[in-house]
């Protein structure tokens, strides 16, 4: 046996056995608005534009610090080459001078105090890196 067919027209729910038509969340007859994709081109612009600018600060950051990183690297490298006979002491400042020869070293001794061609002073920071003052 054949079960009825209804036409295309009718909302016929063959589950449920019921017409349901008006339950719908969309139209279901010629006379119901159309249905049309939202136009999401501006959004979409918007959360380029703001995910742009979001990398590109972020970017920006990244360099500043790496740019930091490496400019306290060469500091300590600096330091860490120069000739000095003591230990350096924790929170300290300490002045790195440079002799004729091209040879550096560190000093207790500040620049106002002597002659040396100076490349500036150094505080040893708690973890053993040293900062420029």
């Amino acid at each position: 046996m054949k079960k009825d067919k209804k036409p295309d027209n009718v909302v016929f729910n063959p589950e449920t056995q019921k017409y349901d038509a008006a339950i719908k969340p969309y139209g279901t007859s010629v006379g119901a608005p159309k249905i049309s994709s939202t136009d999401n081109v501006s959004w979409k612009n918007r959360s380029i534009t703001k995910i742009n600018h979001k990398v590109e600060a972020k970017y920006l950051e990244l360099q500043a610090e790496y740019k930091k990183m490496m400019e306290e690297f060469q500091y300590n490298k600096l330091i860490f080459d120069a000739k000095f006979t003591f230990e350096p002491i924790v929170g300290e400042t300490y002045h790195l001078y440079k002799r004729d020869n091209g040879e550096t070293f560190l000093s207790i001794i500040a620049p106002e105090q002597c002659n040396f061609n100076t490349l500036g002073s150094f505080y040893l920071n708690v973890d053993q890196t040293w900062e420029k003052v």
